[in-house]
C-alpha cells in the first residue's frame, strides 16, 4: 500500500476516534458556518514528489481532526464554566457572609421588629426587598444592612439560631448562574443547597428576587429556616 494511503487511513481513524468522544449535540449553525467556511476556503496542498504528496481528501481530513478536536476542547471548556458557574452563587454567599461577620458593625439596624428592619431599606436598594417572615421564637430577627452580592446590591437580613448566626441575602435575581437543577424543596418552592468551607448555602428565586440563605448551622436548620421564609410569603 502506498504511503498516501496509509497517511489517508491514519487521518481517517483519528477523525472516527475524536468524532466518539464528542456528546452527541447539536452545533450551534454559527459554528457549523465558520467551519464549513473554514473547510471550502483550504488551499489545495502545493505541489510535491509523488511519493510524499497528500491528496486534497487526506488535507480536508487532517483540518476536520483539528477542527473537531477544537471543537470538543471548546466543548469542554464550555461544560467546566457552565458546571462552576453555579458554584459562583454559593462562593460569593459565603464570602459575603463572612463579610459581614467580621465587620466591625455588622447590623446597620439592629431590631427584632421586622415593621423597622424592612422599612429602613427604602432609599437605599434599587429595589424592594419582600421578606415576610418576622423570626419567632427558633429564629430571631437581629437586624438587616445593606450588601452586595455579586455585581449588585443586596438587602442582609440576620437571624439567630442559638449560637449560629444566619444571613439571608436578597438582590435582583436576573443575569445570574443559577443553578440547572434544584435539589431541595422549600414547601412548593424549589430550592438548591450546596455547602462549601464549612458554611451551608440554600438558594430560591422568588418573582424577580433571588435569595441566599447561609449559616454554619446544619441543613435541616437552614431548610426549617427557609421553609418558614417561603411558606411566610
Amino acid at each position: 500500500m502506498s504511503e498516501p494511503e496509509h497517511g489517508l487511513e491514519a487521518a481517517e481513524r483519528e477523525l472516527d476516534r475524536a468524532l466518539s468522544l464528542l456528546e452527541k449535540r447539536k452545533a450551534p449553525e454559527g459554528l457549523k458556518a465558520r467551519l464549513g467556511a473554514v473547510v471550502e476556503a483550504a488551499p489545495p496542498p502545493a505541489p510535491a514528489p509523488a511519493p510524499r504528496v497528500r491528496s486534497r481528501r487526506t488535507a480536508l481530513l487532517s483540518l476536520s481532526l483539528a477542527a473537531a478536536v477544537a471543537l470538543a476542547g471548546g466543548m469542554g471548556v464550555g461544560w467546566f464554566h457552565a458546571a462552576h458557574d453555579a458554584d459562583a452563587l454559593v462562593t460569593e454567599a459565603v464570602n459575603d457572609h463572612l463579610r459581614l461577620l467580621y465587620a466591625a458593625r455588622p447590623l446597620e439596624v439592629e431590631s427584632s421588629d421586622r415593621h423597622q428592619v424592612k422599612p429602613w431599606f427604602e432609599g437605599k436598594l434599587d429595589f424592594a426587598p419582600v421578606v415576610a417572615f418576622a423570626g419567632d421564637d427558633e429564629f430571631a430577627l437581629a437586624g438587616g444592612s445593606v450588601a452586595y452580592f455579586m455585581d449588585r446590591k443586596a438587602a442582609a437580613f440576620v437571624f439567630k439560631h442559638r449560637l449560629h448566626v444566619m444571613t439571608l441575602f436578597v438582590f435582583r435575581a436576573e443575569g445570574l448562574p443559577w443553578p440547572h437543577t434544584w435539589n431541595q424543596t422549600l414547601g412548593k418552592k424549589n430550592a438548591s443547597y450546596a455547602s462549601s468551607r464549612g458554611f451551608g448555602t440554600l438558594l430560591f428565586r422568588e418573582g424577580d428576587l433571588g435569595y441566599a440563605l447561609v449559616s454554619d448551622a446544619d441543613m435541616p436548620t437552614l431548610l426549617r429556616l427557609g421553609t418558614k421564609l417561603v411558606e411566610a410569603h
